[in-house]
């Protein structure tokens, strides 16, 4: 068996939740103490033709934690540009970034990566869906069609990002087509604080189960950072045993981001 632990983060490129500070310093040392295996990574610049110390943040983070890395560019400016990044302490296979936008207001686009761990492949895919509703159903189209076309069913596999599903509507669709399971519903140990939903909870006792089962309780929190309210970030698997998940709060993660990052441990068979 092999136990990872898996962080997916909005780094909010590179700055504090209000963009006035300079955060990579901070995001450096707190997942070093987090000893994760794979970090999703979102709104990441991968240049920044103005300002050095924000350029190329994948690799300086990579450099940093010691782990392999690639990167999918989506959004291009005239002196920036940003996309998804994965890190890995084991080495990627090779990787693609598909361009899924679905109008010229947001670039969008999901990076899959092909992950050797313990002489199996694990596919990661890294995604950052847009604002508006309807444009999140067709992403979620191209994602799914992608995984049918070249993800095999017993080959293991990573979903996670910021999904900007706040009205959680995505889920049964990635459950529905693929048979993936959204970490916090289905996990042993949750560690968020997050109360069970009063519907739930008296559908629950009246089918006389007593206190609500686990994998009913909603996403987690995790916008804004300072107080998370917002259902944003997601993180699904396929082919693992999942032994925990919870939302990082307070600092230095406050600090860091306006995103909250989730961190899972999957236990790979």
């Amino acid at each position: 068996m092999t136990t990872l632990k898996v962080v997916s983060y909005n780094i909010h490129k590179g700055k504090s939740a209000f963009g006035k500070r300079v955060s990579l310093a901070d995001l450096q040392c707190g997942l070093t103490q987090l000893s994760a295996d794979l970090v999703f990574l979102q709104e990441v610049q991968g240049r920044n033709s103005r300002f050095e110390s924000l350029h190329a943040q994948q690799d300086m983070l990579a450099n940093h934690l010691s782990m392999d890395v690639c990167y999918g560019c989506n959004a291009v400016r005239t002196d920036t540009d940003h996309g998804n990044a994965l890190l890995s302490r084991f080495r990627i296979v090779e990787h693609e970034n598909e361009d899924i936008s679905d109008h010229r207001l947001e670039q969008r686009g999901v990076l899959h990566a092909r992950v050797e761990i313990d002489g199996r492949m694990v596919h990661c895919f890294v995604a950052h869906l847009g604002l508006f509703a309807a444009s999140r159903g067709r992403q979620v189209v191209a994602i799914i069609e992608r995984i049918k076309r070249l993800v095999p069913d017993h080959e293991p596999l990573i979903l996670a990002g910021d999904f900007n599903d706040w009205n959680e509507k995505l889920a049964p669709y990635f459950d529905h087509e693929l048979g993936l399971h959204e970490v916090f519903a289905n996990s042993p140990l949750r560690i968020d604080n997050e109360l069970p939903r009063l519907k739930t909870s008296l559908r629950s006792m009246m089918a006389g189960r007593g206190l609500m089962a686990v994998d009913q309780l909603a996403p987690p929190r995790t916008f804004p950072a300072m107080f998370p309210w917002l259902r944003l970030d997601r993180m699904y698997q396929r082919g693992f045993t999942i032994l925990s998940a919870q939302v990082l709060k307070g600092r230095p993660w406050t600090r860091i981001s306006d995103h909250a990052p989730i961190l899972a441990e999957l236990e790979l068979a």
